[in-house]
């Protein structure tokens, strides 16, 4: 399962299904060309040019600014051609990795208040002494609908002659075990310059596990080492296991994917009645019904809430575009495919026991996954990976594991606990397209395949199937597919066209950044590429760094004693639960679902004030404190969605 950030607790994964038609232009013959996506409009004066969102609230403005002093001298020359009278305070600027022939990229953002629900960023770009920016101006909703929009005209501003690395036709070097060294040379090196406790790693081969073991350590403190059967929360990986259960469904004749939801489980619904009866099995898991990511919906309920619970979720969210129009990542649709795959498998068990015992005996003992499991009292025993994260001074921390149990009722969106060692095994199967490493047949390659079919597109060659990513870098075929859950990051991939795979766990949030350079650096070994992975690294470090710094800076810590003071102790959200404030250690403490912890208090630039919790780990609530008729609120908002919690009595 993929969670939200610190900032929106939403991450920005909307795209649209129209960017095939997409166009490229250039301001001037000396300029960066950019796609223009053919449902967004173009405006271009002088050295200006800006594509619109079709909602007309969201700009992307490229603005050819020439030489600049710095970075963020050049983003301030860039508004005043784009938007003179804008007036906006920079919060953050974090370097980047030298990228598309730039030889310098800063990412700016900017202060926002929370009501404003906006997204405001520049990424300003240098070759040699000239100056390129990209500004991201408008709303917050529109930019996570449309991030795929964003992030394809973003990322196709690139240097004039720069020409990507395609080793599309080469044949890769096999992964010698000096291969196979500098891979794991580059995880050591990259976990201790992200301050990352262990790492579980495999790679596969010609269908052979050339490599299953670890690096670092279990806990941050302790000796136990990371090895290959260390158990590590996988998240989101589990939904491509999730679409397994499903194909092995379809060969079984349980299910067709071209079949209505409603005929296979008649109490199915979604918000919209129009959006339900289009609901084939195939778009459980396609995250293009509309219905927009909702994930505080899991995250402050009652940790106790059932399996079901999915399904009315579900009926009480409201599509925010077309059906097939846009990617829009939603983990309750997810975890539905999963719960009806069980119930057809053991149609007299209930929702949640039922997909346990379907994944058991149709997925993990055949693949002979032995230590993976839902089960958090086993996959939190023995050998396993405790969570890390920051805490609000930047210092690596060992985390409690509460949180993440918030995902257990929603678990085939990426509830599982597994290995390298048995993350393998599963990956050997993508790799031989239906085969399990003894050879025997588990899927139809048909089956298995169909996962892959190219839906939404998510970016520039990255489009979703069914539970998995089909992508093509530098101009190779990779499936895959990540995820994340508090204090865990994790990847896999398989390159088809080379037979090779690989796996890789990390206990840590700072974990996230070696995920994509693990996959350059990976292709860099098979392909004799430019080295450019290790400066990924470097800038993701340095990423962290002011992150840790600006998340700091604006907060009052303790909260200032007169705000909290105005507090009520208990608050109540239809649909979602109980918040309560209370002393702990001499500290105010908020709890709600899965969110516990210290509170500090920030005042935004529009005068508002908000709580923040302040425990360790990218995860954050954030609500700002109101008056409603009269009686105490706190608002808690992502960018699609408004949680309003009310003052409610106390026991």
């Amino acid at each position: 399962m993929t969670l939200p950030n610190l900032k929106t607790l939403v991450s920005v994964l909307a795209l649209t299904a129209a960017l095939g038609g997409a166009q490229s232009f250039a301001q001037d013959s000396e300029a960066p060309a950019i796609v223009q996506p053919d449902d967004w409009s173009l405006d271009q004066r002088d050295a200006v040019s800006i594509l619109t969102a079709p909602e007309g609230d969201l700009d992307i403005a490229v603005i050819e600014v020439g030489p600049a002093e710095d970075a963020v001298s050049a983003a301030a020359a860039a508004w005043q051609a784009y938007a003179p009278d804008a007036e906006r305070e920079v919060e953050l600027t974090t370097p980047g990795a030298p990228e598309n022939g730039w030889e310098e990229r800063v990412a700016i953002s900017y202060v926002t208040s929370p009501s404003e629900q906006a997204t405001v960023n520049a990424l300003a770009l240098r070759q040699g002494e000239t100056w390129t920016v990209v500004i991201t101006n408008g709303a917050q909703a529109t930019a996570n609908k449309r991030s795929a929009a964003v992030s394809l005209a973003r990322d196709s501003v690139r240097a004039e002659g720069f020409e990507r690395e395609d080793f599309s036709g080469q044949t890769a070097h096999a992964l010698t075990p000096e291969r196979v060294e500098l891979l794991r040379e580059f995880v050591a090196e990259a976990a201790e310059r992200l301050d990352v406790p262990g790492v579980g790693l495999a790679l596969i081969d010609q269908g052979e596990v050339v490599y299953e073991g670890g690096v670092g350590v279990r806990e941050l403190g302790g000796a136990a080492p990371v090895d290959a059967d260390t158990q590590f929360m996988i998240a989101s990986n589990t939904k491509g296991m999730s679409t397994l259960l499903l194909s092995i469904l379809v060969d079984q004749g349980a299910l067709e994917w071209d079949q209505q939801v409603v005929e296979l489980y008649p109490s199915f619904r979604l918000g919209s009645d129009e959006t339900t009866q289009s609901t084939l099995v195939r778009h459980l898991l396609c995250a293009c019904t509309g219905l927009p990511r909702k994930d505080w919906g899991f995250i402050l309920a009652d940790l106790d809430t059932p399996a079901s619970d999915v399904f009315r979720q579900l009926s009480e969210t409201q599509p925010t575009s077309e059906f097939g129009e846009l990617f829009q990542y939603n983990n309750n649709m997810a975890a539905a495919a999963g719960y009806i795959g069980g119930t057809l498998a053991y149609p007299d068990m209930e929702v949640g026991a039922a997909y346990d015992r379907a994944m058991e005996e149709l997925i993990f003992e055949p693949l002979e996954m032995d230590d993976t499991t839902f089960d958090f009292a086993q996959g939190e025993s023995g050998n396993w990976a405790r969570p890390h994260g920051l805490d609000v001074d930047g210092e690596q921390t060992v985390m409690s594991n509460h949180f993440n149990r918030a995902v257990y009722p929603y678990r085939p969106a990426g509830g599982a606990f597994s290995t390298a060692s048995d993350m393998a095994h599963y990956v050997q199967l993508e790799l031989s397209k239906g085969l399990t490493p003894d050879g025997e047949r588990l899927v139809s390659e048909e089956n298995l395949l169909a996962r892959r079919e190219r839906g939404v597109e998510v970016g520039e060659g990255v489009w979703y199937g069914m539970g998995l990513f089909d992508e093509v870098n530098w101009g190779l075929p990779v499936v895959t597919h990540g995820g994340t859950l508090l204090g865990y990051h994790s990847n896999w991939y398989a390159l088809p066209e080379a037979g090779v795979g690989a796996v890789i766990l990390t206990n840590a949030d700072t974990g996230s950044a070696i995920l994509r350079p693990f996959l350059r650096r990976l292709v860099e070994v098979l392909y004799d590429g430019r080295p450019e992975a290790m400066d990924q690294i470097e800038a993701a470090a340095a990423r962290f760094n002011a992150q840790a710094d600006a998340r700091r800076q604006g907060l009052t810590i303790p909260g200032d004693p007169a705000v909290l003071a105005t507090l009520a102790s208990r608050y109540e959200s239809p649909g979602l639960g109980v918040l309560t404030i209370f002393e702990q250690d001499g500290k105010t403490w908020i709890e709600a679902g899965a969110i516990q912890g210290p509170l500090a208090t920030r005042e935004n630039a529009d005068g508002t004030v908000s709580i923040v919790s302040v425990g360790p780990g990218v995860i954050s609530l954030e609500a700002e404190i109101g008056m409603q008729d009269g009686t105490r609120t706190l608002t808690a908002r992502d960018s699609q969605h408004e949680y309003v919690y009310v003052e409610a009595e106390t026991d």
